[in-house]
């Protein structure tokens, strides 16, 4: 005859096994009631949890990037260039641009939280079915450092990227010298980025092998214009070009490129051919290419119309002053080079 089990002795330390059986007075669901019931519970906890934490992590990164993409944001979020830029200043960034580099950090932030929570709820899921995770983490931990070693390049690339980010040192529709490639930016990744040059040429630049970046794009510009007046009187072709450059500020088309005054500083350079008149501008990135362009015209005009043209165009006609080194080697006749 078989005997049955004392089910409450084999019971009566597990408070747990001992509850089941009294509810329920099944010998086997007690006797498994921690495979049965704790484990189910628990692994669903593991993964309710990891979804919750993942979400308040998500939120947390999202409401992030929504602060620091508003023009108002604490200091400590903004780039460094903007923490040391002059309250007069902060209307040049655009919040556009901001924004768009906020959503590609928050982008990059929420991948890498999703993929490290799931990985420690799978783990931890493993172990509540038994396996043992010791050997699979020593494998882990020897192909991840295979990986490493093969995919130097990858993981400079993917960490130059980060950081590109992370500082703000270009965007897409900047203007940007990256050595070898000089354009427009079309888009940034982790990995890499693509410019579009003057010809049209599109370059996939890796984020690793850049080592100096040229941004034309960020904060303002300056235009400088060196105009030759030859030996003109240069107080009078200041004063032309002064008025000009001042004409050109006030037109409506470029009231708010302007960030200062054009001014027209006097003699750069002095040469056999003449003296040089420089004449500077600070203006917004975007319209440097246009200021300098109709600047450019209206100096010129400006040149023309005074009369000045003609004095310059006649000053270089003039007979240049002979070399002393060469008339001095005419002199010396047969010495280094015409020696008879």
């Amino acid at each position: 005859m078989i005997t049955t089990p004392d089910v409450t002795q084999s019971c009566k330390t597990d408070a747990l096994c001992s509850r089941v059986f009294e509810l329920t007075d099944n010998q086997w669901l007690a006797n498994s009631s921690y495979v049965v019931i704790v484990k189910p519970l628990r692994i669903i906890g593991i993964i309710l949890a990891a979804m919750l934490l993942r979400w308040l992590l998500h939120r947390a990164i999202s409401r992030l990037a929504t602060s620091t993409s508003r023009a108002a944001m604490p200091a400590l979020l903004k780039p460094l260039k903007e923490r040391t830029t002059p309250a007069a200043e902060e209307g040049q960034f655009i919040p556009e641009r901001r924004r768009q580099r906020a959503e590609a950090i928050g982008s990059v932030l929420r991948s890498f939280v999703t993929a490290v929570v799931f990985t420690m709820a799978i783990l931890l899921v493993m172990g509540e079915l038994g396996f043992n995770l010791a050997p699979l983490l020593a494998s882990a931990g020897i192909v991840g450092v295979a990986l490493g070693f093969g995919a130097q390049s990858l993981v400079k690339d993917l960490i130059a990227g980060l950081f590109m980010l992370l500082e703000d040192q270009y965007g897409v529709g900047d203007t940007v010298d990256l050595g070898d490639a000089v354009g427009v930016v079309e888009s940034v990744g982790l990995r890499i980025t693509t410019v579009r040059d003057a010809r049209g040429v599109l370059w996939y630049v890796r984020n690793g092998e850049i080592l100096r970046v040229g941004n034309k794009s960020q904060g303002w510009a300056m235009v400088v214009i060196d105009i030759p007046i030859g030996f003109v009187n240069s107080e009078q072709a200041v004063a032309v070009l002064r008025t000009a450059a001042q004409s050109v500020a006030e037109q409506p088309e470029h009231a708010t490129e302007f960030l200062e005054a054009p001014d027209v500083i006097g003699v750069e350079t002095l040469t056999v051919d003449g003296a040089t008149i420089r004449t500077i501008a600070k203006t917004t990135a975007d319209g440097q290419v246009g200021v300098q362009r109709d600047l450019r015209r209206a100096l010129t005009e400006a040149l023309e119309t005074s009369g000045l043209s003609q004095k310059i165009a006649a000053s270089r006609m003039l007979p240049r002053p002979a070399s002393p080194y060469s008339s001095a080697a005419g002199e010396r006749g047969g010495e280094p080079g015409g020696a008879t």
